[in-house]
């Protein structure tokens, strides 16, 4: 059949679910060809807590994505989120060799910028360039080819645990993947879900996930500040698992369900049946109880992310506000009480720029997979991935290999 060279693949790795997501590179954009989602039992917090059962869950959404896609997968951009990455702003300063400054200037003054004191068991992911600095000519994206005699960078760098980073690639190495880059979770979702005008004016990026809420700010067009609260969607379900003496499961989907930020939204009257643990028959409910207990942590939630808005010193810079996304962010009035604490115009973050199957994947919860996508178009590494019918050689001896594996 036909050879797709201009495929790219996107693999979130959440601590609820994995995510694969297929797009085919167009002049238009990017079309969605295929997606896979498989819950995620090996993960917590975005770090790698059980090895065998993390390669499980990414075949099992990668093997999906294929079939959908009609291809085979062999290369991803993965995402990688958790309390161990940091982030710091440096500067680095260097002298313009022919008066006129070259690529390898810019080579060099980011390696200059990134040349910083960084314990042993830590490796740097990202270095942004914030702006450069030409002479004493300040604020310019791009000074190639500009005379001067003095270059500067100003980067945000953003950096991780090795250990987790190469927990992250074995498990994908495990699962028949190679990793092409390793992507920070916050700024691939801030490729798919912000605008231009928005990283001008200055805007928050909230993802928040099952284990963690990422955050990454911009202000001029650049990555100001980033960080990762280590709470999310399964602390919500937790409270509500103790709060109403029901299991995980069944605390998960009452909150899908019936979960909502703000109590004055829901009718005092509103019943709901939980399940019992232990075999006892489910009881009933009022429903604000319920809101309670999700309005109390989601606060909590947005009170510690605006700390770190105002620890990054840009909280007064946000004039394009605050965009909420990821899975939380479906749950009812959450961007109205992300406006009373915040303090600051708050949207959801929808994946919008896609074609083919978009519509598929228009949902917060494939915000950081979609936007590994676009991540992933640019750096003009793809790889070829050809297309298969049902009863592909490849298909059917990685198949056999995997049985051999598990069972011998």
């Amino acid at each position: 059949m036909a050879r797709r060279e201009e495929l790219v693949v996107g693999l979130d790795l959440g601590t609820t679910k994995i995510c694969a997501v297929v797009g085919e590179v167009t002049p238009e954009g990017i079309d969605i060809v295929g997606v896979g989602t498989y819950p995620s039992v090996g993960l917590r917090g975005g770090v790698v807590v059980n090895i065998d059962q993390t390669v499980q869950a990414i075949r099992k959404a990668v093997d999906e994505a294929e079939l959908m896609a009609g291809c085979e997968i062999s290369a991803v951009y993965a995402g990688v989120a958790g309390t161990h990455v940091q982030s710091l702003n440096s500067h680095g300063v260097i002298a313009v060799k022919s008066r006129e400054v070259t690529q390898s200037d810019i080579d060099r003054v980011l390696d200059a910028a990134r040349t910083v004191a960084m314990p042993f068991d830590r490796q740097v992911l990202h270095v942004l360039p914030q702006q450069y600095i030409v002479d004493d000519q300040e604020g310019i994206q791009n000074p190639l080819g500009m005379a001067g005699v003095r270059l500067e960078a100003k980067v945000h760098i953003i950096t991780g645990m090795v250990a987790a980073i190469q927990n992250i690639i074995k498990c994908c190495e495990r699962a028949g993947l190679q990793v092409l880059d390793v992507v920070l979770e916050s700024l691939a979702s801030s490729e798919s879900v912000l605008d231009a005008d928005e990283r001008h004016l200055g805007v928050a990026l909230v993802d928040i996930g099952g284990g963690t809420s990422d955050v990454a700010v911009f202000v001029d067009n650049a990555i100001r500040h980033s960080c990762v609260v280590g709470l999310g969607g399964n602390h919500i379900t937790s409270d509500i698992s103790v709060g109403l003496r029901t299991s995980m499961e069944e605390a998960e989907k009452i909150k899908k369900q019936f979960g909502c930020a703000l109590v004055e939204w829901v009718n005092p009257q509103d019943v709901i049946e939980v399940g019992s643990v232990g075999g006892q028959k489910s009881r009933q409910l009022n429903r604000t109880i319920l809101t309670q207990i999700v309005e109390a942590r989601v606060e909590e939630i947005l009170k510690i992310i605006e700390w770190e808005l105002v620890r990054s010193g840009f909280a007064e810079s946000l004039h394009g506000g605050v965009v909420l996304t990821g899975g939380v962010a479906l749950l009812q009035g959450i961007r109205e009480l992300g406006e009373r604490v915040l303090d600051l115009p708050v949207r959801i973050g929808i994946p919008y720029r896609f074609g083919g199957l978009g519509d598929v994947v228009r949902n917060p919860i494939y915000a950081t997979a979609t936007g590994l996508l676009l991540y992933g178009s640019r750096q003009g590494a793809r790889r070829p991935v050809q297309e298969h019918g049902p009863f592909s050689l490849k298909k059917i001896v990685t198949a056999l290999k995997r049985w051999v594996r598990e069972f011998w």
